[in-house]
């Protein structure tokens, strides 16, 4: 494996994670507590306080830097997921920061628990009178897939009995002990919105997530385990959670780049920039709102062929010990589902976690690059992240 010294994030390194206890239900605690508390298990986990801080990022980012007094200092309000963290790292490279702390925390704000999560019903025209909630949606690109491809409905509960075993088995997961589970469980689960069982859908829960970003040269010191980043990228089709998405739904004229491969160019694009080819990644961090997200991301990033995801995913590939492990600590549908920038942190942070060799749980022996998501075909957008356990 060789890496090109010019991998475009090479110069920015993350140097602390950590998240918070993850529950159904945090009691006395609010969103900018929990943010908080991951905030100093970051700052902890780097080796490093506020006043080493000149950089906040997240929603409650003027927040962290009025209560710590660590003004002037950069920040954005972005709250997208790696799309923020693209963002600390530019500022990072253009001399605005030279440490950036990411945090973000979601807790007292679900509170309708007989109704779907509030994230996952937008007010528009397409919602709220129609009921066109994200289960929905992206029911309604995994439906037209299986319509093409005659994949069997138990390619998708493999998928979902993998990631919450992933979850069963981790300490720190929301559904830690729940398990296990069979794909005959998942079937035997109540229908939501076809293809989905309730148990093929993410779950809900609170919780607070962050990570520290730092200039490479200042990550040497100031963690002993930095974790490089080397390429990444965004891309979207149109506003989320507003229009009806469709499988064949495609721009600029190009029916090669439809939505069934959103997220192809920008990952193709960053294996190019990297220097790397798909036998170069260990594991794969992969967003799993619904099961199918998760066939139809490993087809779009080329690890399997058109069509093949089903019996990808169906010979044990993405599971512990497969070549491709798959979402190891039990992502939005097992480890925990906090809210918008909370989860997608929560990707990167299993994916430094993987290559630090820190997992309580699948961990995978020697991994040194790993791939982490965030988004899908429900919400029409995409994004990524290629991380290395060594500087390029």
């Amino acid at each position: 494996m060789s890496r090109r010294p010019t991998a475009p994030l090479a110069d920015v390194a993350i140097v602390g994670v950590h998240n918070t206890e993850q529950a159904r239900h945090l009691p006395g605690k609010d969103s900018m507590s929990v943010a908080f508390e991951a905030a100093y298990g970051a700052l902890s986990d780097a080796g490093l306080t506020p006043l080493d801080v000149d950089g906040v990022a997240g929603p409650l980012s003027s927040d962290f830097i009025y209560q710590t007094g660590i003004a002037p200092a950069w920040y954005t309000h972005n709250a997208v997921g790696i799309p923020t963290l693209l963002e600390s790292v530019f500022a990072i490279q253009s001399g605005m920061a030279t440490v950036v702390l990411v945090l973000s925390g979601t807790a007292g704000r679900y509170t309708a628990r007989e109704a779907t999560a509030p994230w996952t019903r937008p007010n528009n025209e397409m919602v709220e009178p129609f009921g066109m909630f994200t289960a929905t949606q992206f029911a309604l690109v995994a439906q037209r897939y299986l319509y093409e491809y005659g994949v069997p409905a138990e390619a998708l509960a493999t998928v979902a009995a993998t990631i919450r075993n992933n979850g069963h088995v981790n300490p720190d997961a929301l559904y830690y002990g729940k398990g296990p589970y069979t794909p005959q469980d998942i079937l035997a689960s109540r229908l939501i919105a076809e293809p989905y069982h309730l148990l093929d859908c993410a779950s809900t829960s609170e919780g607070g997530a962050a990570l520290i970003l730092a200039r490479a040269d200042v990550a040497q010191n100031a963690s002993p385990r930095p974790v490089y980043l080397l390429a990444g990228g965004a891309e979207q089709f149109g506003p989320s959670y507003r229009y009806p998405p469709r499988l064949d739904l495609h721009g600029r004229g190009d029916h090669d780049l439809t939505l069934q491969f959103l997220g192809r160019r920008i990952f193709e694009r960053a294996l190019g920039q990297a220097g790397l080819v798909h036998a170069d990644v260990d594991v794969l961090e992969l967003y799993d709102p619904f099961s199918f997200e998760i066939i139809r991301q490993l087809e779009a990033f080329g690890f399997c062929g058109v069509g093949e995801g089903g019996d990808f995913v169906l010979d044990g590939t993405i599971g512990p010990g497969g070549r491709f492990p798959v979402t190891t600590d039990g992502g939005t549908m097992s480890f925990g589902h906090p809210g918008e920038l909370t989860q997608k942190l929560q990707r990167v942070i299993r994916g430094v976690q993987q290559l630090r060799g820190t997992c309580r749980s699948n961990q995978k022996p020697g991994a040194e690059i790993a791939l982490c998501t965030g988004g899908g075909s429900g919400p029409l957008f995409m994004d990524l992240l290629l991380l290395s356990a060594a500087p390029p």
